[in-house]
């Protein structure tokens, strides 16, 4: 099993692109949150892991918790996140914050890390190993570059609750349906999701997850790859209906813990895992290029004048606005094709070169950056590549769409051929793709209904798109 299909890194590039600062007040404030209460777990078990430099943070988004722990803790390393667009971003924090300092910030991919093995002493990860198909090898990528004695921090990841039906997906709270709501603020709703509330916008988007693990599951892989843990456990109490199982469930343990309560509810599971061995000493971060390896050949990477990463073997990384992308050379080319004739992406200033009509201004910021468009809008893609194609547009259905009683319907047509139509029931972010027939140009036009109207502005509107493109 491959931890991660191709197409799911496309889609977590896309994904952290838009969402990663895409509402800067909501996620600025999400973000302070989060590092309150990450910064509260590391407290718990800072006798177990420190020393923290030199530190690396996988799945870091915008980097925040790395910038948390830089400028809290004292420590020095490096945040990673398979989208450069969310790291880049996340330099925002910097002057928000009134931060003094920073973490190196490389794009990489944690099934295939761009360290050195034995490098680091300290890695961490929130809410990201849930999100590869296969989460042993990202263990395993993360042992391989942990010193001896090094540890390992893993959070917010979900527990498979044994007490449910499976019955649907469930979206976020804001997203809900009111029967929905009601189940949810009961504690009921848990009894029938497929698996964790909130799960079902990601995989629309093309994010698998996995979410198949129990308790004794995580428990039996921590034990087969780290010497010693530390564990934290959150079991859920979303009213009346989870509270009183969790409480009787705890009762009736020998030991009065929330082991067996997670078992029935799920929840969520934090862990230290320390790695056999002895730590050793460790060269500074300020000569960082000395920790990392060129994601083609493995081998080491030199630093330039020109602040050029680059290896023997041809591979060249240079700094792009503060984020250096370390992914091998063919993954880098697909999930970061630039200003191309076969895309369409809304926060590159080449793309209105290919729309035709129907689009109207640009607006949102930090990689959400999207066109209104009305009652049909046309677009114009050619392909840069042989073989068969597909189309893949990424959009936002709004909550005045719904006032109508009527789900939103989105058309599609290339070249005159009906592609198909999808049918959104909530509003939030939609992804519509079709396979395409051959041609040397695509003539895109999207038909889009109910149309709406937001006085005093004059204009009707639909959907808004922010990206159009060939996959």
């Amino acid at each position: 099993m491959e931890a991660q299909s191709f197409s799911v890194k496309r889609a977590e590039v896309e994904f952290h692109n838009f969402a990663s600062l895409g509402e800067p007040e909501r996620a600025i404030a999400v973000y302070a949150e989060e590092n309150q209460r990450r910064g509260a777990l590391i407290r718990n078990h800072l006798g177990f892991m420190s020393p923290l430099s030199p530190f690396l943070e996988i799945g870091a988004n915008a980097g925040h918790t790395s910038y948390m722990l830089a400028n809290e803790f004292g420590a020095d390393g490096f945040a990673l996140d398979i989208s450069s667009d969310a790291l880049r971003y996340g330099g925002v924090l910097l002057d928000r914050w009134g931060l003094s300092r920073s973490p190196v910030r490389v794009a990489g991919d944690a099934a295939n890390l761009p360290f050195h093995d034995n490098s680091l002493r300290f890695v961490m990860a929130f809410q990201m190993l849930s999100q590869f198909m296969d989460i042993e090898k990202v263990f395993v990528e993360v042992k391989r570059v942990l010193a001896p004695g090094g540890v390992f921090l893993f959070a917010e990841e979900p527990l498979r609750r044994l007490l449910s039906l499976r019955l649907y997906r469930t979206p976020y709270y804001d997203r809900m349906k009111p029967w929905e709501r009601k189940l949810y603020d009961w504690g009921l709703l848990g009894y029938v999701a497929l698996d964790v509330i909130g799960a079902e916008q990601e995989e629309n988007f093309g994010i698998r997850q996995n979410h198949s693990m129990y308790l004794s599951d995580w428990r039996r892989l921590i034990s087969k790859h780290f010497a010693a843990n530390e564990y934290e456990i959150f079991v859920p109490e979303r009213g009346w209906g989870e509270r009183v199982v969790k409480r009787a469930a705890i009762a009736l343990d020998p030991h009065r813990s929330t082991w067996r309560a997670a078992r029935l509810l799920g929840g969520t599971l934090a862990a230290a895992c320390r790695k056999h061995g002895e730590c050793s000493e460790f060269a500074s971060v300020g000569k960082f290029e000395s920790f990392l390896r060129c994601p083609d050949c493995a081998g080491r990477l030199t630093r330039g004048a020109a602040d050029l990463l680059q290896c023997d073997c041809g591979y060249k990384a240079p700094n792009e606005g503060g984020v250096y992308t370390l992914l091998p050379s063919a993954e880098r080319a697909e999930l970061y094709p630039g200003d191309r004739s076969d895309a369409i992406d809304f926060c590159l200033p080449g793309h209105e070169a290919r729309l035709l009509g129907g689009f109207y201004d640009l607006e949102g910021v930090f990689g959400n950056r999207y066109r209104w468009i009305g009652a049909r809008a046309s677009a114009k893609l050619t392909p840069v590549k042989s073989g068969r194609h597909r189309l893949r547009i990424r959009g936002h259905a709004h909550e005045r769409s719904f006032e109508f009683g009527q789900p939103v319907s989105v058309e599609v047509l290339a070249n005159g051929a009906n592609l198909g139509r999808t049918v959104i029931e909530r509003p939030g972010l939609f992804i519509y793709e079709a396979d395409l027939p051959d041609a040397a140009e695509y003539r895109i036009d999207v038909n889009a209904a109910p149309v709406w109207t937001a006085p005093p502005d004059d204009r009707s509107f639909t959907v808004n798109l922010s990206m159009v493109r060939l996959v």
